[in-house]
């Protein structure tokens, strides 16, 4: 009986020491990546014109080195949830430097693209192959643990990312048996991204609402309305894919001719205000700077037609760009504070397409301050409910007691 507890005291603390260890290596490779994202896109706002030509040349090369050397690292998230769910699957570590440069140079012409899903993969691939060194017996375990440390690194919201990669991989299902070593992997990344200089976004709201049932009835109708954006986001992407697969059977072909399309769209369209991660379009939404009624929409379209012709990256950056800028919108037409409805679209748009719920209201918390949180509650428990079940994440599944039907 001794020898049982001692041996699973040791096999606790080697996790909590690994996750450690696995927290320290993404935040190291989330802050290199993070930082030279910045500066390419810095590059990019002051060259627009010529970098934008080279779109489609840049990603017909980014998927052709994918295809051609990168063994499977082009599934991307698809590999990550396969693995993470138990899959006898191996994800390459080749895909760490493939997803960061192939991002790197996706944002240098402009691609609307994000940043969390080459995080996520990052923080798998390592975590997948601390697992391997450890000869653990259930791999996924530090897979979820590493998905957690590249949120983390790379958004510092080390809380959300947490739960974000508990809950994440199946609906309705929390890896509540991970928590702390998640937990000590994804404050480890966090705190060592700031130390070495990666910016964080945040914006604390300027005190809370003050509660009527008229505010009330304007919430719940905001709320709706983040849900379907969300969910129309999924929907859309899904389809897009399909759609170009079909139409285009050649991938290098694909990207290329779409390609040509985008950029004249990226130019047409305010001279590049759509390219990239939408980090302009967020920071507008909480500085008072100029928010056109229809940006989110031009960045839901782009990003969708970006993503589905096969550039990589990711989506959530562009969600949290979308959901600001309809915030921004909903508030002008209800008569709401503009801040408030443009923080609150910023995390439910992404709770509806990711099918999360406990992510979204802690970014609430540790973005825009705790002060609001029963209003995050409400608004992502709205937007969570109605998106039925659609996912920006193709291969995340559904809990047997999951009873919402995906419709």
């Amino acid at each position: 009986m001794l020898v049982q507890q001692w041996n699973n005291f040791f096999e606790k603390g080697a996790l909590y020491v690994i996750s450690i260890g696995i927290g320290l290596t993404v935040g190291l490779i989330d802050t290199l990546f993070g930082i030279v994202l910045l500066q390419l896109t810095a590059y990019r706002e002051a060259h627009f014109l010529p970098l934008v030509l080279f779109l489609a040349p840049v990603g017909m090369l980014i998927l052709y080195c994918f295809q051609r050397f990168g063994e499977r690292s082009q599934e991307g998230m698809s590999l990550v949830f396969e693995a993470g769910q138990g899959g006898d699957v191996r994800i390459p570590k080749r895909m760490v430097p493939f997803v960061v440069i192939g991002t790197w140079l996706a944002h240098l012409v402009g691609a609307s693209v994000g940043r969390e899903g080459v995080a996520v993969q990052i923080g798998a691939t390592v975590g997948h192959w601390f697992g391997k060194l450890a000869q653990a017996t259930n791999q996924r375990w530090f897979i979820v643990i590493g998905m957690a440390a590249g949120f983390a690194g790379l958004f510092e919201t080390p809380i959300a990312a947490t739960f974000f990669a508990l809950e994440v991989l199946v609906v309705g299902r929390l890896y509540s048996n991970l928590l702390l070593p998640t937990l000590l992997a994804a404050f480890t990344a966090s705190w060592t991204s700031q130390l070495m200089g990666l910016e964080k976004f945040s914006f604390i709201l300027p005190g809370t609402l003050v509660f009527s049932w008229g505010l009330l009835v304007k919430l719940l109708l905001v709320a709706v309305c983040f849900s379907l954006a969300g969910r129309y986001f999924a929907q859309l992407l899904k389809f897009s894919k399909q759609f170009w697969s079909t139409k285009i059977a050649n991938p290098l072909v694909r990207i290329g001719l779409v390609s040509l399309f985008l950029s004249l769209l990226f130019l047409m369209f305010h001279f590049g205000r759509y390219s990239g991660l939408g980090t302009n379009l967020i920071q507008s939404s909480f500085a008072g700077g100029s928010i056109y009624s229809y940006d989110w929409l031009l960045k839901f379209v782009l990003t969708i037609l970006t993503l589905s012709i096969g550039f990589p990256g990711g989506e959530v950056t562009p969600l949290f760009a979308i959901g600001a800028t309809l915030g921004v919108f909903l508030a002008s037409v209800l008569g709401l504070p503009i801040v408030f409805i443009a923080a609150f679209g910023y995390i439910a748009v992404f709770g509806s397409a990711t099918n999360t719920l406990l992510a979204p209201i802690l970014i609430g918390g540790e973005v825009f301050g705790w002060e609001n949180l029963p209003y995050f509650i409400l608004i992502c428990c709205i937007s969570f409910a109605l998106n039925g079940n659609h996912s920006i994440y193709g291969r995340q599944k559904m809990a047997e007691e999951n009873l919402l039907p995906k419709d």
